[in-house]
């Protein structure tokens, strides 16, 4: 149900879109890099290819769990994609004995 003009928050809505838009772009990055097609990514996921170009451009929110699928082929965590930091490469412990 559509909300009235006094009950919307257009900031927010600005804020969403941006981070729709991010979280699209590193997930088409990190397939890129990995070497994996719309499809490819799509069908080890279990997500439907067009769901997934909607996401890659932005154009729609997508459940967490959801998220967590892609995470886990493209090899790196949800937080990861969400986060408004770079993505950092995984790092090794470094604690000494």
């Amino acid at each position: 149900m559509p909300t009235s003009s006094v009950n919307r928050d257009d900031e927010r809505g600005v804020l969403w879109a941006r981070r729709r838009v991010m979280l699209g772009r590193r997930i088409r990055t990190l397939r890129q890099v990995k070497g994996l097609s719309q499809e490819a990514l799509a069908l080890e996921s279990g997500v439907s290819r067009n769901m997934l170009i909607q996401v890659e451009w932005g154009q729609r929110g997508i459940l967490a769990e959801r998220l967590g699928d892609i995470a886990d082929v493209l090899g790196v965590s949800a937080c990861e994609l969400v986060s408004d930091e770079s993505i950092i490469e995984p790092t090794s412990d470094k604690t000494s004995a």
